[in-house]
C-alpha cells in the first residue's frame, strides 16, 4: 500500500518511530537496526510494510529496502509473524542473517527471543534459496561512538524492557556486556543482550 514515508522524525524509541509527513504522523513499528539508523536523524525516508490482521492494521518501518526485503521473506515463512521477524532483525543484521541461513546455523538463529529450534530450522529450509537471491552484502556496521557507561546501561535496559524483557534480566545482561566491552554503543549493547536473553 505504501512504499515509503519521508518526513520529520517526530518521535523515536527502540520499538517504534513516528514520522510526520504532510501533517500526518505515521506510527511505525521498527527494529533496532532501523532505530540505529534513525537515532540522530531529524528527517528520514522510511520504507514500509503494511500488515492487516483480523484485530489490527500495523505499519512496519525500515531504514533500508534490504531490511524490508528480508522482513518480507521472514514473514512469508509459516509460523513467523511480524513481531518475530522484527525481533530477528533486531538481533541480526540482514547480512548476518544471510550468513546464518547460508551456513544452516539453526542453533545460532534460535537465540532470538521467542524462536524455537524447529521454527529456526524451518526458516533456514524455506529461505535458503531465496536469501541467496537477495545478494546481501557481507558488510560490517560502523561502531557507535563511545558513551558514558551509565547512560548506555540505562538506555539499553529501557530499550530491552520496551521489547518485552524483564528489568532484572535486562539489567544483568547489559551490565555483563559493559564489563566486557565498556566502549560499546547502545545499539551494540542491545544487540549483544538480545543474543544472551
Amino acid at each position: 500500500m505504501y512504499d515509503y514515508i519521508q518526513g520529520e522524525v517526530a518521535e523515536l524509541t527502540p520499538a517504534y518511530a513516528v514520522i510526520e509527513a504532510g501533517g500526518v504522523g505515521y506510527y511505525l513499528i521498527i527494529s533496532l537496526q532501523t532505530y540505529a539508523e534513525l537515532e540522530h536523524a531529524a528527517a528520514a525516508r522510511v520504507y514500509t510494510h503494511f500488515a492487516v490482521r483480523e484485530d489490527a492494521q500495523i505499519l512496519y518501518g525500515f531504514a533500508t529496502r534490504e531490511e524490508r526485503d528480508v522482513f518480507r521473506l521472514l514473514v512469508s515463512v509459516s509460523g513467523v509473524g511480524g513481531n518475530t521477524a522484527r525481533m530477528i532483525l533486531s538481533t541480526y543484521t540482514p547480512s548476518e542473517l544471510a550468513g546464518i541461513i547460508a551456513t544452516e546455523n539453526a542453533v545460532l538463529l534460535k537465540n532470538v527471543k521467542g524462536l524455537g529450534l524447529k521454527t529456526a530450522q524451518k526458516i533456514i529450509v524455506e529461505l535458503k534459496d531465496k536469501a541467496a537471491g537477495l545478494g546481501l552484502p557481507a558488510g560490517a556496521s560502523s561502531p557507535a561512538a563511545p558513551k558514558n557507561t551509565g547512560e548506555t546501561c540505562s538506555e539499553a535496559v529501557a530499550a530491552l524492557m520496551m521489547l518485552g524483557f524483564g528489568k532484572a534480566a535486562s539489567d544483568k545482561a547489559v551490565k555483563a556486556i559493559l564489563r566486557e566491552k565498556p566502549d560499546a554503543g547502545v545499539e551494540d549493547v542491545i544487540r549483544l543482550a538480545l543474543k544472551r536473553l
